[in-house]
Order: C-alpha cells, then sequence, then structure tokens
C-alpha cells in the first residue's frame, strides 16, 4: 500500500490521506527512528552535526507524519480517526518517554557539552544542548529502572487521559441541541446569528432554528436573548458539558479523568524529586519559582478587583433599572452588560459585524505586517486542504518565500472548539543543507458566510483572529535553522502568548483600524463617530475580564501545587476558595466549568494557565514602546523582529525582552492599558 505519510513532502498531502495509512506510517517511522538512533551512537567521537543533527534528521520525518494526523484529529474528527489518532498517540508518547530516558543518548549529549566543540557552537545550537540535557532529567534517565518503568507508564496513562478529556468535551458539546419553530422565542437576537441558527437546522434536514453550544450560537443566546430562561438554559448546558450536573449529567462525565490525570502528574513529579507538579512545570518556565507565580497573581488580583465590583455593580444597578431585575444572576451578565456598553458608549458589537467582513479583515491584518516588517502576504493555490473553508498564504519578504499557512475561520460539526495555532513546518537545515521553510496552521471557530454574503465578524472575534496570527508569526518569521528552537519550538511557556497578544493592540488603534474595517456592502470605513465610541469602550469590563482570566489561573496553579490525591472532592473545594477570595461573580451551585477546561486537562497549560496574564505584561510593556515612538515606527517594528520573533526559543526570554525593551519587564504599562492604573 502506498502510503502518502511516509513518503516525503513539502506539504502535508490532505486529499490522499486515509485513516488507514495513520498507524501503519508512524509504527514504521518509530521503528526506522530507533535503527537510525542506535547508529547514530555507535559513531564515535560524538559531535553536533554526527548526534543531534542526525537526530532531528530522523524524527523530522515523525513531525511531518504525525503534524497532519494530529490536525486532522482537531478539524475533521471521526470516530475512526479519533481511534488512529489515540494509538499513534501511544505509540508517540513510548518513543518519546524512551527517548527520554536513553542514557547513551543523554551521555553523548553530555560529552558534547563538555567538548572542546561546544563553546564554538552559535547560540542555538548551544541552548539545544542545554534544553536536550535538562528535558533528559525531567523524563527520568536518571531514575532507577523500576522508576523509569513507572515513569514510562505514567507518561501514557496522561496522553490517554488528555485525549479522552478533549473527546468528552467535543462529544458533550455536539451532544446538546435544541430546536426553536417559533421565531418569537429568539426575540433579540441578531439577524446574522438567526440566520446561521436557521441555517444548521436546514443542514440537520429540519425546519426552524437549531441551537448549538458551538461559541457562535452561544454567544448570540448569552448575549442577546431577551428571553431569560433560554439564556439560563444555554448558560447551563454550557456550564456542564462533560459533567456529573445539568441536561447530559454523566453521559461524557470528565469528573474521574481529572482526578486521574492530576494524580498521575503529581506522581511523576514525586518520581523526579519535585514536592508538586506545579514545580516541575515551573522548570520550562519564565518564572523563577512557584512562589513568583503566586505572588504575580494574586498582586494583580489585589490591584483588580476593587475595580471589578464597581463594574459588576454597575450592571446590576442598569438591569435592576431597565427591568426591574430582583437579582442579576450569572446568565444576567452578558445580556445587560451589552445593554449597558450600548447605553454608555453608544456601541454595540453587532452594529460593528458589517465593518469586519472576512476579506477586509485578513487584508488589513496582512497591511499592518506590511507596515511592521516589511513582509508581503500572498494568496496561493497550490496548497492541498482538509476543507473547502480553508485558505492558504505564503510570506515573502522582497519576493523571496519565508513561510506558508492555513488558515480555517469557521465552525462546523466534528471540529473542535476555539482557537489555535500550531506548526505544520518547522524551519531547518536539512541534511543536505537545503533550507525547509515554516508552515503554520491557524485555526477559529467563527461564524461562517450565510448566503452570498462574506463572513461577518465581531470585533472579538478579530481580536481573536489577529491572536492567533501573532503566534503564527512567531512561528514563522524565525532565522533560527534548529528545529529544537526554531519558532515556537523551545520558548519558556509563560512567554509565548507574547507576540499573540501584541498582535492584538492593532486591532484597538484609529490608525490600523482604518485599513482592517470596511464595510461588506459599500467598502467605507468604520465612521467616525462609532471609530471613537470603540475606542472608548475598550475598557468596558476590563477588571472584570482580568479577574475572570485570574480565577482560571489561580485555579489551575493551586491545584497543581495542592491537589492531594486522598482528598475527595478537592478540585472544587480549591475552585470554591479561589472564587472566594478571588471572583466577583459566583456561579450556581450546577455548575462544571473545570470539566470543560481543556486548556489544562487536555492541553499543554497545566500549571500554566497564568501565561496569559505574564505574558500579557511583556506585550503590554512592549506596545507601549509603540505607542511612544509611532505604532508602524519601521525601526521599532525592525527591533521587534530581531530580537523577539526571529530568535525563537534560541535565547532565554527574558534576556530577548531585555534586548528589546532595554530593561525588564514592568506590570504598569498593562495595568494602564486596561485602564486600571
Amino acid at each position: 500500500m502506498n502510503n502518502p505519510l511516509i513518503e516525503p513532502h513539502e506539504l502535508p498531502p490532505f486529499l490522499s490521506i486515509r485513516v488507514e495509512h495513520m498507524v501503519p506510517a508512524i509504527s514504521q517511522i518509530l521503528a526506522e527512528i530507533r535503527e537510525g538512533l542506535e547508529i547514530i551512537l555507535k559513531k564515535e567521537p560524538y559531535s553536533y552535526h554526527s548526534v543531534v543533527k542526525a537526530q532531528e534528521e530522523l524524527e523530522d520525518r515523525l513531525h511531518q507524519a504525525w503534524s497532519p494526523v494530529s490536525h486532522l484529529n482537531s478539524v475533521a474528527n471521526s470516530p475512526e480517526i479519533r481511534e488512529a489518532h489515540g494509538q499513534c498517540l501511544t505509540l508517540i508518547t513510548d518513543y518519546s518517554t524512551e527517548v527520554g530516558q536513553n542514557r547513551p543518548l543523554f551521555e553523548a549529549y553530555r560529552t558534547i557539552s563538555e567538548s572542546a566543540e561546544f563553546d564554538s557552537l552559535p547560540q542555538a545550537d548551544k541552548k539545544v544542548v542545554e534544553n536536550a540535557l535538562r528535558d533528559f532529567r525531567l523524563s527520568g534517565v536518571d531514575l532507577p529502572a523500576a522508576d523509569q518503568k513507572q515513569f514510562t507508564e505514567l507518561a501514557r496513562q496522561i496522553s490517554a487521559l488528555h485525549t479522552t478529556f478533549n473527546n468528552n468535551v467535543l462529544d458533550a458539546t455536539q451532544a446538546w441541541q435544541k430546536l426553536i419553530t417559533d421565531k418569537d422565542q429568539l426575540s433579540g437576537i441578531p439577524e446574522t446569528a438567526l440566520a446561521l441558527m436557521q441555517q444548521a437546522a436546514e443542514v440537520d434536514g429540519q425546519e426552524g432554528y437549531l441551537l448549538t453550544l458551538d461559541a457562535p450560537c452561544y454567544l448570540a443566546i448569552v448575549t442577546y436573548s431577551v428571553d431569560r430562561s433560554l439564556r439560563q438554559e444555554l448558560y447551563t448546558a454550557f456550564g456542564t458539558r462533560a459533567s456529573d450536573l445539568g441536561p447530559g449529567a454523566g453521559e461524557f462525565d470528565n469528573s474521574e479523568v481529572m482526578a486521574e490525570l492530576l494524580s498521575a502528574r503529581l506522581k511523576q513529579a514525586r518520581l523526579l524529586g519535585f514536592e508538586n507538579f506545579a514545580e516541575l512545570s515551573v522548570t520550562r518556565k519564565m518564572a523563577r519559582s512557584t512562589q513568583d507565580v503566586l505572588d504575580f497573581l494574586e498582586d494583580l488580583a489585589l490591584k483588580s478587583r476593587h475595580h471589578a465590583q464597581k463594574e459588576l455593580l454597575e450592571i446590576a444597578e442598569f438591569a435592576a433599572e431597565q427591568d426591574d431585575l430582583p437579582k442579576l444572576e450569572p446568565w444576567d451578565i452578558p445580556y445587560y452588560a451589552e445593554k449597558l456598553k450600548k447605553a454608555a458608549f453608544d456601541v454595540a458589537s453587532e452594529e460593528l459585524r458589517p465593518y469586519f467582513p472576512v476579506p477586509k479583515v485578513l487584508n488589513g491584518m496582512f497591511e499592518v505586517v506590511r507596515r511592521l516588517f516589511d513582509i508581503e502576504v500572498v494568496s496561493v493555490a497550490d496548497m492541498p486542504v482538509w476543507h473547502d473553508d480553508v485558505l492558504t498564504y505564503e510570506i515573502r519578504k522582497e519576493g523571496a518565500p519565508l513561510a506558508r499557512f492555513y488558515v480555517d475561520l469557521y465552525t462546523r460539526s466534528n471540529k473542535r472548539g476555539g482557537a489555535w495555532m500550531d506548526d505544520c513546518r518547522v524551519r531547518r537545515l536539512d541534511a543536505m543543507g537545503q533550507l525547509r521553510l515554516p508552515v503554520a496552521y491557524l485555526t477559529c471557530n467563527f461564524t461562517g458566510p450565510v448566503g452570498d454574503d462574506p463572513a461577518l465578524l465581531s470585533h472579538n472575534e478579530v481580536v481573536t483572529l489577529f491572536h492567533e496570527f501573532g503566534h503564527g508569526l512567531h512561528h514563522m518569521m524565525t532565522q533560527i535553522t534548529e528545529s529544537a528552537v526554531s519558532g515556537i519550538n523551545g520558548v519558556a511557556w509563560d512567554a509565548v502568548e507574547l507576540p499573540s497578544q501584541f498582535m492584538e493592540n492593532f486591532c484597538w488603534q484609529a490608525e490600523s483600524l482604518s485599513f482592517i474595517s470596511g464595510h461588506y456592502q459599500t467598502g467605507e470605513p468604520l465612521p467616525e463617530d462609532l471609530l471613537k465610541n470603540l475606542l472608548l469602550a475598550k475598557n468596558f469590563q476590563a477588571a472584570m475580564m482580568m479577574i475572570r482570566q485570574l480565577e482560571f489561573s489561580l485555579f489551575d496553579f493551586r491545584l497543581h501545587v495542592n491537589f492531594d490525591p486522598d482528598s475527595e472532592n478537592q478540585i472544587q473545594e480549591i475552585l470554591d476558595r479561589v472564587r472566594e477570595e478571588v471572583a466577583v461573580v459566583s456561579p450556581p451551585a450546577e455548575y462544571a466549568f473545570q470539566h470543560g477546561f481543556s486548556h489544562i486537562f487536555g492541553g499543554g497549560y497545566a500549571a500554566g494557565y497564568y501565561s496569559y496574564k505574564w505574558a500579557e505584561v511583556l506585550s503590554a510593556d512592549a506596545f507601549a514602546k509603540f505607542l511612544e515612538d509611532g505604532i508602524f515606527n519601521r525601526q521599532t517594528g525592525e527591533k521587534f523582529l530581531c530580537t523577539i520573533l526571529e530568535k525563537g526559543g534560541s535565547e532565554e526570554a527574558i534576556d530577548l525582552f531585555v534586548a528589546f525593551r532595554g530593561r525588564e519587564p514592568e506590570i504598569d504599562a498593562l495595568l494602564q492599558a486596561d485602564g486600571l492604573a
């Protein structure tokens, strides 16, 4: 059988990949890598080229095959792909742990680090070796054989639990539907959202309006529905996904998955000599200690909470005046907050949507980076895609290609929720000395086109798109040619959000909004009064949003500091304590957001969700330099490009920030940007 996942391709051949290709390809490639590593270790004396570059060359084949498999599992999920993905993930997890505990390979790296050659290596090469030695130790290379075996079993268990958690969330999200045939029940819902619900019903072979828990539909209901009971119904269904509560109680329950996952992480950490998993997590991050993280989060909460309490009181008073509402419930807050924003600033989210058609926003975003970094983004048609909605682009500088990327913007069935960037190909020099260019996936879940009109984005969705493109730039603009520290690879997790959050700032500047926006029918930019009001409303509820993120961050971090597997109901107890100290909105007893918290239970943010706020300090401080110099100052843009984007993970994150800003980061810029100074 010809297997496209085994054959070399510049880009994944999505049109040719079948489920039956996946497991055989990964199995064969891993077997060949193992053979290759044995050959590498027989060739002494060891050098950077004979060991590190040779291993990189072997493992690049694995990355080229695994990347499309993993991506298809997220954007075109099916029972067959899910099964194959799970089998492949087990094979890869076993291999990764095996390599991490390969004592001869570790000794080869250590020999290189102690050799005369090491001192003459470029900085990126040194960082690869230093990171590898750290990661060998964090994979248990120094453990006794029995402990290594346990560590391996735990790694396999953690990997499987991540997959189970995400599958449960996806299944629970798709299991809930509500068909409404009487349009009057949807009073207040914008026409664009109604059209999407009607289109969803038609696709499902029904008449009326099909409500789902996909983000565009859920947000439209809780933000605009006049029917309070309908808002509560969706709020409850969304907030109890994959739990033992709510309308789908117990069907896709993640309760045991979370407890088992936390126990496995704790056991791994203790095998390595750490008191808890948070200590282990911080070893790969910019923060110096767990206490540094807790102090940072608690300090931000102290500075923000009273502002958030005032904002919540304003909404409650407004709701009481508007509808004589006796008590403001969580499902009322988005609805009355939107009305209050309209009353206070004469701006409503739906009024902005016609001015942000997807083609205009994309072209405007590409114009931003042209002005900042002197690069050109052009549409290309020769990249195989997995769905007709997917757009494909190339980044060029002075006519020469730098990178390529895919853009998959719209929500659909069997596609994981949320928004993310992932790498498809990494910038590197191959064994023949040929430069391989980076390729990225940019994935979102926005409301798609309805009828013949282009998709119209909310301003929040525009911000999300810029955020993911910032991650993409970090991956694609790198000049590093060592895979392990190229692009986003090797970047401290609490600094990896710097470029993404930096790019968000251009969605709030009049100069950039003038070409990011344009009415989908007339092409006219945002009217001056609407633009002015949008910018005035920038910090509307900023403190409440800050506190909400700090609640998530403190819950995640304290959970991984304090978790005790022998204590029952501890996850909920830790969350309740964090809410008592920090939160200003208390959800009802029948609410279980943690069961859908994929960032920490199904992704890479365990004991690291604080990274969003940590990096937001970096991004706000970095953008303050642009505000001082002019947001499209070419010298400042070039410096950001050279010191942050091009360096990838080749140097310590703090050193790169200091190289750009001239000093260590300061929190004042974030508080100023959010109106909390």
